[in-house]
């Protein structure tokens, strides 16, 4: 199915909204190569210095489908991103829209001259509603949408696209400012908002309010698009609430050239996600309506409270932690732990009854749970993430270094004829020896000799494999998780002896939103460590 699009012709008539999903250059090259019908890549917005963004949680589900966020425009800076998609390699019916914002009009147009050369349009958002000074805050102002896509236009030679915010009175008197300006095409919508959420009295954002999508703002978008189709004849990347091929049918009617699905992309694994977009381009060809049946509506983000019952201090900078009660999460899965007013970040449950997990103190949020006073209620959403599956007669071979123990743990005491190599730098960062011990053959090797084996793990694990026949590692299947260098090592030792099909690892890429829609646990073969982890396999 093809479509027309500023002198490319398409290979797909859909894209994945700035923000959602694409937003690593390993994401981006993935989609390239493997989901033809995304014709449209659009990047996250990218601003002219780095930003960090807010504090998670940065999405929160208020409805089956409906979702608020306040990511807070996280890129790496305009430099930074230049480098990053110069190394993309775009096919000639795929169309990289990249996205900028600016606190400014100059920041714009600086923004502007250096990602041009690296893009086949821009996109200019003019729609954030719940970024300080940037987005909507200029967006709302014809004025100023007009003057920025001017001077924009005047400093490149690629299609300009202001992404119109829903967020006004008037959307026709913005998108008629925009063409003014020389907009070449117009995006609509952007999130409505802001809105807010909260659960156990507290705000569930740490930016307290967000952007609304979803399923819930469809009927927003396509008033909008109608609206600014009828005022300006331009073409259109139609957005808002998309979920169904009946959905894309209603944009297409109501004027846009190219569909945005987003949040419907939400808890889906990569090969989800390329099974989904198939699914809807049958759907377009078939007249059919099935693709949408593909949507996680069965998404958990609800938070459970957990009080805090011990902390045992394994070293200075590690803690045990245990609370109150049990969790239900399976091997190879994680949950995310949040205090409010501090923040929430993801954790392999070191036990599953009673819920405990280990803590390293690496930032503020780790540093204040190494000081939570017993009695303290926190909250637990999830599991999230994708449970392990060892072949019946396997052979579990777990490797661990730091708090990777935690996420190994309960693979070998789940699936047992197991293996532990648990690693460290000294004897005083170990912990949780005795209870490995219990379930599984442990070997423990540390880099000072304090104790067990006197160097590192993987020269542990070497010897371990050196030792064994063929027939026997032909049976293994290995679990990695530890800091990145030592899962690194790990897997270069398991390929000496064994296929790259026997080694899965879990490292920890950032992850935030825990759904695979931010795209910060981005690993380098574009696959997301949310959703198609958190232990992936070293063939793709």
């Amino acid at each position: 199915m093809n479509t027309e699009f500023f002198g490319k012709t398409l290979s797909g008539p859909f894209t994945i909204p700035s923000g959602i999903v694409t937003t690593a250059t390993s994401i981006i090259q993935y989609v390239f190569d493997h989901m033809p019908e995304v014709g449209v890549v659009t990047t996250k917005s990218i601003g002219l210095k780095p930003r960090l963004g807010n504090r998670e949680p940065v999405l929160s589900q208020y409805a089956p489908g409906c979702f608020v966020n306040a990511v807070g425009l996280t890129n790496p800076g305009a430099e930074e991103s230049l480098a990053l998609l110069g190394k993309l390699r775009v096919p000639e019916d795929r169309f990289l829209l990249v996205s900028i914002f600016g606190g400014s009009l100059e920041e714009f147009v600086e923004v502007a001259k250096l990602l041009a050369p690296v893009a086949d349009g821009l996109e200019l958002n003019l729609s954030c509603p719940h970024a300080k000074g940037y987005g909507m805050a200029m967006g709302q102002d014809p004025d100023m949408v007009r003057d920025i896509t001017a001077a924009v236009k005047a400093v490149v030679d690629i299609p300009v696209i202001p992404k119109l915010t829903p967020n006004t009175p008037n959307i026709a008197e913005i998108a008629e400012a925009a063409r003014a300006g020389g907009a070449d095409g117009l995006c609509a919508i952007n999130t409505v908002g802001p809105g807010y959420t909260s659960s156990h009295g507290h705000a569930v954002l740490s930016n307290g309010s967000g952007g609304m999508s979803g399923k819930g703002v469809l009927p927003i978008g396509l008033k909008c698009v109608r609206e600014v189709v009828a005022a300006t004849g331009l073409p259109v990347i139609g957005c808002g609430g998309v979920s169904s091929a009946e959905d894309v049918r209603a944009f297409l009617d109501a004027g846009a050239t190219v569909v945005g699905v987003g949040s419907a992309l939400v808890g889906m694994t990569t090969e989800d996600m390329a099974e989904y977009f198939q699914a809807l381009q049958r759907d377009l060809e078939r007249d059919s309506n099935r693709a949408e049946s593909l949507v996680r509506y069965d998404i958990d983000m609800q938070f459970r409270p957990v009080t805090l019952v011990k902390t045992e201090r394994v070293c200075e900078d590690i803690a045990i932690l245990t609370f109150d009660r049990k969790i239900n999460v399976q091997a190879g899965e994680f949950i995310f732990l949040w205090v409010p007013g501090v923040g929430e970040k993801p954790f392999s449950a070191l036990t599953d009854d009673p819920f405990s997990l280990v803590v390293i103190d690496l930032g503020l949020f780790t540093h204040t749970l190494m000081d939570l006073p017993v009695g303290t209620e926190a909250y637990v959403r999830g599991p999230h993430g994708v449970p392990v599956s060892p072949p019946e007669d396997a052979r579990v071979m777990a490797v661990a270094g730091g708090t990777g123990l935690a996420a190994v743990y309960q693979i070998a005491r789940d699936f047992g004829n197991a293996e532990v190599f648990a690693g460290a730098r000294s004897q005083d960062r170990l912990y949780f020896l005795e209870e490995c011990a219990k379930i599984a053959t442990l070997h423990v090797a540390t880099d000072d000799g304090s104790a067990g084996f006197h160097g590192r793990v993987t020269e542990l694990l070497r010897q371990r494999l050196q030792a064994m026949s063929q027939e026997e590692r032909e049976l293994l299947v290995f679990y990695n998780c530890g800091p990145e260098p030592m899962v690194h090592a790990a897997e270069a030792v398991q390929r000496e002896f064994c296929g790259e099909h026997q080694i899965h690892s879990a490292i920890d890429y950032l992850t935030k939103c825990g759904v695979g829609i931010c795209g910060a646990c981005a690993a380098p073969d574009g696959r997301r460590g949310c959703v198609d982890g958190p232990f992936l396999s070293a063939t793709c």
